[in-house]
């Protein structure tokens, strides 16, 4: 869809937002768009960007509620406002101004997901070092009186599959740099949770100068290292847009060798890459090119490090 827009004459911009838009309709592999993840209270709540690398302006929407075109509703941040990021009630409340329909983000499929969890004891979830044990019970909880701190879950306990997104680099025969990103973010996370999508250089990042990146995987822990920022700065040194993304991979590795992500970079030249990291159930990375060397959009294959 974001190749047909640039093709029929559409901007970089239009590309992705048109591009990202689509999995929203589509629900795209349950982890984008309406009808996906719920919340511990049942919620489908959904985060989006959407960064202009000639300009360096970025729109965002995080926790929007009721409002299925997040990717659309983050650009009218960048076109009306002066803001980067609306969140919440009042981020629906901004679309609903912009000419968004207010509607429901439940499906019988997400409702379905969400009481099959209550009815496994909340399993998974995540709290830690609270009571009651949050690895036998829903809840509510609450601070212990005395707090000793355990390990964090490794990633085996969780589906590495419970969270991903739609994340798009987008370069045009001038040069120009858009990315985006749009998800429903972590099944059963906790209301209000915002991943890393939503947050420029973390979900993604875009420099006409330099490139374009974008990552998916575990927010909670990938936002700590602004991955797509930290891989475009690589790029702009010169280094290979494969090689931007393991080196980005390899740093968190170090302070957290079991998550679950993944990244793509694209350098201005249009020479890509991607990486990702190895973990059971997670050795390969798929990924989509268009390109016009390319006769239809193609998948791509990397192995993890």
């Amino acid at each position: 869809t974001a190749w047909r827009v640039l093709q029929s004459g559409g901007s970089e911009l239009d590309a992705v937002e048109r591009g990202c838009g689509r999995c929203e309709i589509d629900q795209c592999d349950g982890s984008v768009g309406y009808g996906g993840s719920p919340d511990e209270s049942g919620e489908t709540t959904l985060d989006a960007m959407i960064m202009d690398g000639n300009t360096m302006e970025v729109g965002a929407v995080a926790d929007l509620r009721h409002v299925k075109n997040a990717i659309g509703v983050a650009r009218k941040v960048i076109e009306y406002t002066k803001h980067t990021l609306l969140v919440g009630e009042s981020a629906s409340l901004f679309a609903v101004r912009m000419g968004f329909p207010y509607e429901d983000l439940t499906t019988q499929k997400s409702l379905l997901m969400y009481s099959k969890w209550l009815n496994q004891s909340c399993q998974p979830n995540y709290w830690k070092n609270v009571v009651p044990d949050s690895s036998k019970s829903c809840g509510p909880y609450k601070r212990p009186e005395k707090v000793t701190c355990k390990e964090e879950q490794t990633i085996s306990q969780r589906s590495v599959h419970n969270h991903d997104t739609i994340g798009m680099v987008v370069i045009g025969a001038t040069g120009t740099v858009v990315s985006g990103t749009s998800t429903n973010g972590a099944v059963h996370k906790i209301p209000g949770r915002v991943g890393d999508s939503p947050i420029a250089g973390a979900g993604s990042y875009a420099d006409s100068t330099a490139g374009g990146a974008a990552a998916t995987g575990d927010g909670d822990i990938m936002m700590r290292f602004l991955p797509s920022y930290q891989a475009v700065e690589y790029m702009r040194m010169g280094t290979d847009p494969t090689v931007a993304c393991q080196k980005v991979i390899s740093r968190i590795q170090k302070y957290a060798p079991k998550f679950f992500g993944a990244i793509v970079c694209a350098n201005t030249t249009g020479s890509y890459g991607a990486a990702c990291n190895k973990i059971p159930g997670f050795t390969q990375f798929h990924f989509m090119v268009s390109s016009p060397l390319l006769h239809q959009p193609t998948e791509q294959v990397v192995d993890c490090i």
